[in-house]
C-alpha cells in the first residue's frame, strides 16, 4: 500500500461570530447572510490539442467566515479570468479577487472590494468540534434564488484523497438524496458549519470537515505556513504471521511493515529502512490495519498523524522495530509538491506545455492529460501510461515526455499513425522534460534527431531530417493548424503551489 501523500496548505484568519441557536429546518434567515454564490469565468485547456483554449463559467458557493473573507473549495478557480459573488441568491453582482489557493486541500478564500457587498453579511461559526454520531446534518445551497437546506446522515471520518490531488486528509462522510452538490455548500448542526462539500458520487458527499480547516486557518494567523507535511515512504499491513515471526516482534501482530523508502524530495535523513515494523507514531499505536484512534475522529489511517497538529519541517517521532529490536526514530515531514509524483496530478493556472518539431507533438505525461479519456480514466487510458502514475520522481527521472500524436506532412510521411510512446533519448540524450529535450534538439546527429522511446514501447525508433526541412516543416504545420507557436514550456518558477 502507499503511503498517501499529505500537501502544503496556506491560511487567512477566520472569524469566530457565532449565530443564535436556529432550528436548522428554519435556517433561511440565519444562513442566508453568510452563504454567497460565486462565478468563476475561466480558461479550459484542451490536451489532446494543448494549443487550443475555451472560455467556460461555473458557479459555485462561498461561506463568509471573517472580515471581507469567503470561504471556498479550490474547484473551478483554476485559470480564472473572471471571479463575481453574489449574496441573496439573486440580484447584482460583484467582482471579486481570490486572495489564496491550496489545490491540494481543496481550499480557497475570496475577498471583494466593494463595501456595499459586506453590508448586513455575517461571518458564520466554524465548529471546533466534530458533530457526533447522528447529528442532524443540513446540506445548504442556493438555488433559483431560494436557500435550500436538505438533510444528510452522517456516516464516517476517513482519511480520503483529495479532488485534486494525490495527498489525503481526514474528511467527513455523509449519505443525502441531494443531487448535484460538491461546490463548496457548506454542512451545518443547527448554528454551526461542520464543513463544505467537496465532492458528491451517487448519495456519498465527501466533506472537508470544519475542525480541519480552522486549524489550516488558525495556523495561518500565527504565521506558521509551513504547508502541511507527509510521510514519505510506501508500507503495508502487518498483517502475515509469518513475516513478524521473521521480524522476531514478539506479542499479537501491530504495527504497519515498510516496503519501501524512496529517495527524500528534500534530501533530509532518511531514518526508516525497508522491513522496519512501526509501532507507534506521535504516541499513538498503529495497529495492524495502519489505523490509530484519533481523540476526536475515531479510527484513521496513520497518514493523517502527519498533519494532526504538524506542518512541513516539523519532527515525529517513532517507535520502530528493526532487526529484532526496539528503536525511536525522528522523522522530519517533508513537503509535497505535485512535481514530487513522476506524473503530476495537477496543472494549474498555466497552460499545457507542449513541443513541435515537423509534426511530431510531445508532452509532458500528466494525469490532467490522462483524464481526457473521461472519468473513467484510470481504466480506459493506456495501461503502459496509468502504471506510472503510482511512481515517485527521482533525481534521474523527474518526469516522462510523450510522443502525444503526430500533425501530418510529407516531411513525416509513414509516421502519421504513430502516438502514444514514451521518449527514453534524443539525439543520444537522455529525456525527462520539455526542457531537455529542446536542449538535445539542437545537437542534431549528422543532419538527424534520432528519438529512442522506451525499451517497452513497440515502437523504438523515429529518425527526422534536422536542419532546414524540420524547421520549414514545423511552419508549415503551424500555418495549417492555426498554431501561434511551436514550443510552449512553462518556466519551474510559474508552477503551481
Amino acid at each position: 500500500m502507499k503511503l498517501l501523500n499529505f500537501i502544503t496548505l496556506f491560511v487567512l484568519v477566520v472569524g469566530s461570530t457565532a449565530f443564535a441557536a436556529a432550528d436548522p429546518n428554519a435556517a433561511a434567515p440565519v444562513w442566508e447572510k453568510s452563504v454567497v454564490k460565486i462565478e468563476v469565468t475561466r480558461n479550459i485547456y484542451d490536451y489532446y490539442q494543448p494549443w487550443n483554449r475555451r472560455n467556460d463559467r461555473a458557479t459555485k458557493f462561498g461561506l463568509v467566515v471573517g472580515d471581507r473573507q469567503i470561504l471556498a473549495t479550490a474547484q473551478d478557480l483554476s485559470d480564472r479570468t473572471l471571479v463575481r459573488l453574489q449574496k441573496g441568491g439573486r440580484g447584482r453582482w460583484t467582482n471579486a479577487k481570490v486572495e489564496w489557493i491550496d489545490y491540494h486541500a481543496n481550499l480557497a478564500l475570496l475577498t471583494a472590494a466593494d463595501a456595499a457587498f459586506w453590508t448586513d453579511l455575517r461571518p458564520a461559526n466554524l465548529s471546533g468540534q466534530p458533530p457526533a454520531e447522528g447529528a442532524a446534518l443540513q446540506i445548504i445551497r442556493w438555488r433559483e434564488g431560494k436557500l435550500e437546506n436538505r438533510s444528510a446522515d452522517f456516516t464516517q471520518y476517513a482519511v480520503r484523497p483529495s479532488e485534486f490531488s494525490s495527498i489525503s486528509h481526514v474528511q467527513l462522510e455523509m449519505d443525502s438524496e441531494i443531487q448535484g452538490v460538491g461546490l463548496g455548500e457548506p454542512v451545518v448542526a443547527k448554528s454551526n458549519v461542520v464543513g463544505i462539500v467537496a465532492s458528491q458520487r451517487g448519495r456519498t458527499c465527501k466533506v472537508i470537515p470544519a475542525s480541519f480547516i480552522r486549524t489550516i486557518l488558525t495556523a495561518r494567523a500565527a504565521g506558521n505556513q509551513r504547508g502541511l507535511g507527509y510521510f514519505h515512504f510506501y508500507w503495508q499491513r502487518a498483517e502475515n504471521p509469518a513475516s513478524l515471526a521473521h521480524l522476531r516482534l514478539p506479542g499479537e501482530p501491530r504495527g504497519v511493515l515498510v516496503i519501501n523508502v524512496p529517495e527524500r524530495p528534500d534530501d533530509g535523513e532518511q531514518v526508516l529502512q525497508p522491513h522496519d515494523i512501526i509501532l507507534q507514531i506521535d504516541g499513538f499505536d498503529v495497529d495492524m490495519q495502519g489505523d490509530y484512534s484519533d481523540p476526536d475522529y475515531g479510527a484513521l489511517m496513520l497518514e493523517n498523524l502527519s498533519s494532526r497538529g504538524k506542518w512541513a519541517g516539523d519532527e515525529v517521532k517513532m517507535k520502530i522495530w528493526r532487526d529484532g529490536q526496539p528503536l525511536e526514530v525522528t522523522y522530519r515531514l517533508p513537503k509535497y509538491e505535485f512535481a514530487h509524483s513522476l506524473v503530476p496530478a495537477g496543472v494549474f493556472d498555466q497552460p499545457p506545455d507542449y513541443l513541435i518539431v515537423g509534426g511530431l507533438v510531445f508532452q509532458p505525461l500528466t494525469v490532467p492529460y490522462l483524464q481526457r479519456w473521461g472519468a473513467e480514466w484510470e481504466r480506459r487510458a493506456p495501461f503502459r501510461f496509468t502504471y506510472y502514475t503510482g511512481e515517485e520522481a527521482t533525481r534521474d527521472q523527474a518526469g516522462i515526455v510523450i510522443l502525444s500524436q503526430v500533425l501530418p506532412d510529407a516531411f513525416n510521411l509513414g509516421y502519421q499513425e504513430q502516438r502514444g510512446f514514451a521518449v527514453d533519448k534524443v539525439n543520444g540524450k537522455r529525456v525527462t522534460s520539455l526542457a531537455e529535450l529542446r536542449d538535445a534538439l539542437k545537437q542534431p546527429k549528422d543532419n538527424f534527431h534520432i528519438i529512442d522511446f522506451l525499451p517497452n514501447e513497440s515502437l523504438q525508433r523515429i529518425v527526422l531530417a534536422a536542419g532546414d526541412p524540420e524547421r520549414e516543416a514545423t511552419q508549415r504545420i503551424l500555418e495549417r493548424f492555426g498554431i501561434k507557436e511551436a514550443v510552449q514550456i512553462t518556466p519551474k518558477t510559474a508552477a503551481t503551489k
